[in-house]
């Protein structure tokens, strides 16, 4: 029994050194890409944080992104523990991009875009010629 499960065990065993196959190279290139891809994106967030008169840096706190992102849009505070409930998390997600879009001018046109493609629509508030025009929840 214990033969037969060596066996098994030698028949089955996978190779799992890519390194020097196209399967590693892929890896490592969509992983740049998905680097750089970030590093894009956190800097369209940097730029819209400061077009709303916020600072910069607050893009890239966890959480405290949040509270600032909710302070440009004109929500509460209180709106960051409803976006740790699940499914709740989207319709709350989905409700301050809206504000979001509606504080630099936009309609809810651009809102689906940044829902559905934000490598597109954040670096067209950030670089684009949206102005913040305030926080769109108080009005």
């Amino acid at each position: 029994m214990l033969k037969l499960l060596a066996t098994f065990a030698q028949t089955y065993t996978y190779n799992t050194d890519v390194s020097n196959t196209a399967e590693g190279g892929i890896g490592v290139v969509a992983g740049l890409i998905g680097i750089g891809v970030t590093i894009f994106l956190l800097a369209a967030m940097w730029k819209v944080y400061t077009k709303a008169k916020q600072p910069g840096w607050a893009s890239l706190v966890p959480i405290y992104n949040a509270l600032i992102e909710l302070k440009i849009v004109g929500r509460p505070w209180w709106w960051l523990l409803l976006m740790l409930i699940p499914v709740v998390n989207i319709v709350i997600a989905v409700i301050v991009l809206n504000d979001l879009s509606k504080s630099f001018g936009k309609d809810v046109a651009f809102t689906v875009l940044l829902f559905f493609l934000p490598f597109i629509g954040l670096p067209i508030l950030a670089w684009g010629n949206a102005e913040y025009k305030g926080p769109s929840a108080a009005n």
